[in-house]
Order: structure tokens, then C-alpha cells, then sequence
């Protein structure tokens, strides 16, 4: 189901990052994680990840600037990824969007949304052009 793809997920909650990690272990996927927005770039371009799982809220880099700059690259440019935020106003989510995030899902985590999220944009077909 999962095939092994390789997920980034960044997040400076050490709980946060766990749950997610087990989770998307237990599905099969390989993880690495990141627990600031300059390392989840750098990890990015090591690794090149099926896809990336981010806090908005990082220490330092927030995820938004750490968006930016991975779009901004060829090698990474059209690795889904999935924002990760506390901030439920409308106002954020816009933010959210407009920034490029692939999905936005909400803390606390729903486990069953957050894989029906991960699945449907593995199982998309990738595209180098980004809106």
C-alpha cells in the first residue's frame, strides 16, 4: 500500500513529530524527520522525499519560508507536501493555501484524515509545473 516512500515530516513538537512518525511507520513508509525549517530543506534535498508532512510553526524558518525555498528548486519543486498547523482562522488557512501547501490538515491530528491525505497525494501523478 505504501511501497516503502520515503516521508520527510518536519516538526519541532517532539510528541507531534512521534505520533506522526508511528503512524506513518506502522503504514509502511520510511521516514526521516526534521525538527526546524532548515533542516527539513536541507533533509529535502539530501533525501528527495515522496513527500513532506510540515509544521507552519517552526522555530527560526517557519514552514511557509521553508516552502518557499523548496519550490524554489528543480529537485523539489513537486514534492507534495502537506502543511501541519494549530491555527484554525480562516485567515491562516488562506495563508496556508496561498503559499502552494498541497493540503493543510489541522492539530490536533486526525490519524485517519491525515493517511487518507498522504495516500491520495502519493497516488497522484506529479508535475514539475506548480501553480
Amino acid at each position: 500500500m505504501s511501497d516503502g516512500a520515503l516521508i520527510l515530516v518536519v516538526e519541532d513538537d517532539s510528541r507531534s513529530r512521534r505520533l506522526v512518525h508511528d503512524l506513518l511507520e506502522h503504514e509502511g513508509f520510511a521516514i526521516v524527520e526534521a525538527s526546524s525549517g532548515e533542516d527539513g530543506v536541507r533533509l529535502a534535498l539530501e533525501r528527495l522525499p515522496s513527500l513532506i508532512v510540515m509544521d507552519v510553526r517552526l522555530p527560526g524558518m517557519d514552514g511557509i519560508a521553508a516552502l518557499k525555498q523548496l519550490r524554489a528548486t528543480d529537485a523539489c519543486r513537486a514534492i507534495p507536501v502537506i502543511a501541519v498547523t494549530a491555527s484554525a482562522m480562516p485567515g491562516d488557512r488562506a495563508a496556508i493555501t496561498a503559499a502552494g501547501f498541497d493540503a493543510c490538515e489541522e492539530k490536533p491530528i486526525d490519524v485517519q484524515r491525515l493517511l487518507a491525505t498522504v495516500r491520495a497525494l502519493l497516488s497522484r501523478p506529479r508535475t514539475e509545473e506548480r501553480p
